[in-house]
């Protein structure tokens, strides 16, 4: 496995490289971001002085490989709206991100699980049509439109749930204060993420269900529970893990809008700001954050194979 795991970091190397090119020509395209201050108070001289410095007159291949060389010595850069350290920014923006993401990771998983097995085992009963039902309209409706009722609802008529921000200004910002901003958002992106999984999870364990060796252990009688939570679930976990692992990217894509709609502090509400000020720094530093989690989300989800079934040999 140790010599698997190094393979594979070494094969990630290219793939972030490939990434960051792809990044930085797509936002060269986007245009400068110094045609956001242009107008009638700024005079072009200024502008050329501030594109020097910044060394957005240099060719697009240049600019890319002297911000490669900066991230090679661990310096993401300067914001150019905010004049701050993009590692500093990202660093105080990551864990709101990650404490969002990983909440909803784990009550989608404690939800599509069971619910999965159930309507597995009560195939063409009301539970099976009530839950895929559920699951087809969480995954259809649009996170930012749900978002919208929510606040609506719990914010807007019945005040009962805060509609914006981690913590409410001067309450000194306790768990509970905390646990509370996160409801909504959270419920947001549950809905989405376990309305998918489920399907999936249903999925794996009808095909199981379908094995010869399963028919065997309910022929000698080993009871219904034993079958399906040691024999039948262990089997399914494969396609699981993979389902799951699938999930970090969408978390990634899903939290920039619910963080813009509720304004949680975290990588998407920054990351949708410096996209519109065409902040190239903080957008870059921000893709190489979340490529990285990606890519070692994925690694993760390969380890979990081998100890979701031993017969998976790594080379």
């Amino acid at each position: 496995m140790g010599k698997y795991f190094v393979k594979r970091l070494l094969i990630a190397v290219p793939v972030l490289l490939g990434i960051t090119i792809i990044d930085y020509a797509l936002m060269s395209l986007a245009g400068s971001p110094l045609d956001m201050v242009q107008g009638a108070r700024v005079s072009q001289q200024a502008l050329a002085e501030k594109s020097a410095s910044l060394g957005l007159d240099q060719p697009v291949v240049v600019q890319y490989l002297t911000w490669l060389g900066q991230i090679l010595t661990g310096n993401m850069g300067t914001s150019i709206k905010s004049h701050e350290a993009v590692t500093a920014m990202i660093a105080s923006h990551l864990g709101p991100t990650l404490l969002l993401m990983g909440v909803s990771l784990l009550l989608s998983i404690l939800l599509a699980v069971p619910a999965g097995i159930y309507s597995a085992t009560h195939q063409y009963r009301k539970g099976d049509y009530t839950i895929v039902g559920l699951s087809f309209l969480g995954t259809s409706i649009p996170s930012f439109f749900l978002a919208l009722v929510l606040i609506y609802f719990f914010s807007v008529k019945f005040s009962i749930l805060p509609s914006s921000g981690m913590t409410t200004l001067g309450a000194g910002g306790g768990v509970a204060d905390v646990l509370q901003h996160m409801i909504l958002p959270v419920i947001v992106l549950v809905v989405s993420m376990t309305g998918t999984n489920l399907r999936y999870i249903r999925s794996a364990v009808l095909e199981i269900l379908q094995q010869d060796y399963l028919r065997t252990a309910r022929a000698k009688g080993i009871g219904h529970f034993k079958v399906i939570n040691k024999h039948a679930l262990r089997n399914a976990l494969v396609p699981v893990i993979t389902v799951f692992g699938m999930q970090i990217p969408a978390l990634f894509g899903g939290a920039i809008i619910v963080e813009q709609v509720f304004s949680w502090p975290g990588l998407g509400l920054m990351t949708m700001n410096a996209i519109l000020s065409r902040d190239y720094p903080v957008i870059m530093g921000v893709s190489l954050v979340s490529a990285l989690v990606v890519l070692l989300g994925n690694l993760l989800t390969d380890l979990l194979y081998a100890a979701a079934d031993p017969s998976i040999q790594y080379r």
